[in-house]
């Protein structure tokens, strides 16, 4: 047992306790205050901005293609003998090279040699009628022939028997003239009939005839389409397969009579990139824009390109939800081991800017007003900005930012609470003229590339074979 008054402490003893619960205090609220303030800051990556050249390009994949090529058709008459669909039965490998003449393919013969049998047939059929029609009028004109012979001697008869009969009786003189006149009268009747005759057996062997020269005439055509049911190179070059709408034509695939293509010829020398531009980025392309080609197949080398035409008007692909717009690449560079249907990478370089404050897309927010978080000496603050264009990465700063600032990538927890440092009226103003005087430096660029390109295209052909793509 203690006695409590042996706990009794002494007012001097008292002023170092109280000193040290301060300090405590003291301590303690520093802790948590530091505390607070690394939470706030913790995990927040931070980048200072760039400064210097700043390119705008825009990536697509593509597909090289020859800019010229000759087509390798089939029969282009199939629709005049009443063919409108045939097959390909026999074709050679894609990638084959063919000299002139050489065998493409041959398509199916079937429907058109049954048309050539039933032309036959009915050609032997008209025949048969004509020979029968000749036998016929032949027959019928010679029983005419018969009956005026057998009516000249009538006549020849009757004027003997009047001459016999001069002394008789004036009644029976007159029965002789009336039975010569009704000979003579029948055998005008005869030459009419014969005559007559003669001209219905012509217009009816005229008509059997004609119809028999249509039927020649036909399997004439017949015989003409079917050369062409062997389809042979039209000129040197490397066969490359038919696109169609469901696929490559090859072996069992159908030709139509309005477009009986089979394959191309391609010619090597001229070789374009045909991309397709996400219609959110087709704004940026222009023509004569210089282009980084990349062949999958040979991923080590670029090629040289420009931009020789922008569609006007955008399509659905297949398994694609955006419209896309379709681009043609002029290829610069040709080389030997380059092929149509390769899959390229094209980069198109819109613009380049030499000396800009650019921050990473991350870095850039807009609500009513853009602004970046700018951290200064541990603190943190939102800093308007006004910005121009950006590529896939970054954003062109105009104004609100300098060369060494730092921002920030990912944000404080208290995003909405930091200061908001505004821009005056004056620097905004200033910025927007230069993004103004920028956009009309860069629409000049624009429209001297563009004229470069109208003037490639107003130059001879650089290579042999059948244009058929148009740049305008």
């Amino acid at each position: 047992f203690i006695c409590p008054a042996k706990l009794k402490v002494s007012l001097p003893m008292r002023a170092p306790i109280i000193i040290l619960l301060v300090l405590a205090l003291a301590a303690g609220g520093y802790f948590l205050a530091t505390k607070t303030s690394e939470t706030v800051g913790r995990g927040i990556i931070t980048k200072e901005v760039s400064y210097g050249p700043f390119s705008i390009f825009v990536n697509s994949t593509g597909e090289l293609q020859a800019k010229r090529s000759t087509k390798i058709r089939g029969p282009q008459q199939m629709r005049s003998v009443g063919i409108y669909q045939t097959t390909i039965s026999e074709l050679i490998p894609e990638g084959t090279v063919v000299k002139k003449g050489d065998f493409i393919a041959s398509l199916d013969k079937t429907e058109l040699a049954t048309k050539m049998q039933e032309v036959q047939t009915e050609i032997e059929k008209i025949q048969t009628q004509l020979d029968q029609m000749r036998i016929d009028t032949t027959i019928e004109m010679k029983d005419i022939r018969d009956e005026i012979a057998n009516l000249q001697f009538s006549i020849e008869e009757e004027k003997l028997e009047i001459e016999k009969n001069r002394f008789e009786p004036s009644m029976i003189i007159e029965q002789s003239e009336l039975k010569l006149k009704k000979s003579k009268r029948d055998y005008d009747q005869l030459l009419n009939k014969l005559e007559l005759k003669k001209i219905q057996s012509t217009a009816k062997v005229g008509e059997i005839d004609a119809n028999l020269r249509q039927q020649n005439n036909k399997l004439s055509a017949l015989n003409g389409v079917a050369g062409d049911f062997t389809v042979m190179a039209p000129e040197d070059g490397m066969l490359v397969y038919e696109n169609s709408w469901n696929g490559k034509k090859t072996t069992g695939s159908q030709v139509s009579a309005w477009d009986p293509v089979v394959g191309e010829l391609p010619d090597l020398s001229d070789m374009i990139s045909r991309i397709y531009v996400n219609e959110v980025d087709i704004s940026k392309i222009k023509k004569g824009q210089p282009v980084k080609v990349k062949v999958d197949a040979f991923p080590d080398h670029d090629f040289d390109g420009t931009v020789n035409k922008v569609a006007n008007i955008g399509q659905q692909l297949r398994n694609q939800d955006a419209k896309v717009f379709e681009v043609i690449v002029q290829m610069h560079e040709i080389d030997s081991l380059l092929r149509p249907a390769m899959t390229t990478s094209n980069e198109i370089q819109v613009y380049d800017y030499e000396e800009v404050v650019s921050v990473p897309i991350e870095a850039y927010q807009k609500d009513s007003i853009s602004y970046v978080v700018r951290k200064e000496s541990g603190n943190y603050f939102r800093q308007e900005v006004v910005v121009g264009e950006a590529n896939a990465d970054e954003i062109v700063v105009a104004a609100g930012l300098q060369r060494g600032d730092i921002v920030c990538l990912t944000f404080p927890d208290n995003l909405p609470e930091l200061e908001f440092q505004k821009l005056t009226d004056e620097v905004r103003k200033q910025a927007l003229e230069s993004l103004h005087a920028s956009a009309e430096t860069r629409a000049k660029y624009e429209r001297a590339n563009a004229a470069k390109v109208k003037e490639d295209i107003a130059a001879p052909n650089r290579g042999g074979g059948g244009g058929f793509i148009i740049f305008n």
